[in-house]
């Protein structure tokens, strides 16, 4: 089949955020079984498209609020009363409906679209409509809104995350009318949304990339604690509070800790024993160089990439109930805590076995392998169902 891939962004050559490396795997994915893919979106500024012969722009766009100024998020929260649209949905409008109609026109003919998000098929919804389509719900974006929203520390933020809550649900409610099948990437997403019947939705398993990782290397840690993310978006930031204030003052003095990545404007307070340290050449480089991974979700919808890229990569961790959410098969060097002491303590206990030199790291091809299949198997059956119901 040709199918058409309408995201905000599109796949880059590149990936570092866990969005970016969801589409990149999909599309690869959804190539691997045969079918021509063409995307249409937006390309984020400073990236290279995946497949740029596959792909049609609408322009370069910076989505992410940390990254813009005043001016710009002012204009969008205005644009979004002016459309009754969600913030997120109206940036999408940088594009006009008679250049995203041509633009998908162009690559007629087509079998169906993968409605990628709710950004960019939400703000064109009317259109997108009249074809075959499937849609991929990263994340429960209402209920993501609505956490925000009782997380917030003022009333005009708690104020316009509520509307977008409201939204997003009555968006995210006519995407799945649209579609002739609904993919989610963790089982509670199914029923969140309202799809929870086989026949109507699919879990994705991910993989971080759809080529077999690398085996695991000799490792020589710099830190017994590390975790690496976009730390100013809300969801991540939770977490991160979560363990500056609970987890890191139970830890010993001499635990060396480092996060990596962009924190945003405000650095939380944290222990003489933490480091931050922005945004680092190598991810992958960085997290081997950590004894044991934190993963510390505390919120949100969807599926945690960095834990899978934990997995993937052999590496010993701690995490929450939540950062294990769409994870079908647990390693066994993964300790599960949401209590904070108890968290802290499975912490000390794996890098003091690390320390005396007990090897923690398993072999993650094993695991990508296993995720590999799923995802294959389950976007099979959900265009099968997409095809039955045209």
């Amino acid at each position: 089949m040709h199918l058409v891939f309408i995201s905000s962004l599109v796949p880059v050559e590149n990936p570092a955020s866990g969005y970016d490396i969801a589409n990149r795997v999909i599309v690869d994915a959804l190539r691997l079984l045969g079918h021509k893919v063409s995307v249409v979106g937006f390309l984020q500024p400073g990236n290279t498209p995946a497949e740029p012969g596959h792909t049609s722009l609408l322009g370069q766009l910076e989505v992410t609020n940390a990254r813009v100024g005043k001016g710009q998020k002012a204009l969008w929260l205005k644009d979004a009363f002016v459309h009754g649209e969600p913030v997120s949905v109206t940036k999408m409008h940088a594009a006009s409906l008679s250049e995203v109609r041509a633009a998908v026109s162009a690559l007629a003919p087509l079998d169906g679209l993968i409605l990628n998000s709710v950004q960019l098929p939400g703000a064109f919804s009317e259109f997108f409509e009249t074809f075959p389509s499937v849609f991929i719900a990263h994340n429960v974006e209402a209920a993501s809104a609505a956490d925000n929203a009782r997380n917030a520390s003022s009333l005009l933020t708690r104020f316009l995350f509520e509307r977008d809550a409201r939204l997003l649900s009555d968006l995210e409610s006519r995407l799945c009318s649209m579609a002739g099948h609904v993919f989610t990437l963790a089982e509670a997403d199914r029923a969140a949304l309202g799809v929870a019947t086989p026949d109507r939705s699919t879990v994705l398993p991910l993989v971080t990339s759809v080529a077999e990782p690398p085996a695991a290397t000799v490792r020589a840690p710099v830190y017994d604690a590390g975790m690496i993310g976009s730390w100013s978006w809300a969801a991540n930031r939770a977490g991160l509070d979560w363990f500056l204030d609970e987890i890191a003052p139970r830890l010993p003095s001499d635990f060396r800790i480092a996060i990596a990545g962009g924190i945003g404007a405000d650095q939380p307070k944290a222990p003489e024993n933490v480091s931050f340290l922005g945004r680092v050449p190598d991810a992958r480089a960085f997290v081997e160089s950590c004894r044991v991974v934190p993963l510390i979700s505390r919120t949100g919808t969807g599926v945690q990439l960095k834990t899978i890229e934990t997995f993937e990569m052999g590496l010993p961790s701690v995490a929450t109930t939540s950062a294990l959410r769409g994870i079908s098969v647990k390693p066994d060097n993964c300790a599960v805590a949401d209590d904070p002491a108890a968290f802290a303590d499975a912490l000390i206990d794996l890098v003091g076995r690390s320390r005396t030199g007990e090897p923690l790291g398993r072999d993650g091809r094993s695991f990508h392998a296993l995720q590999l299949d799923g995802l294959r198997s389950a976007l099979s059956r959900g265009l099968d169902s997409m095809v039955n119901k045209r």
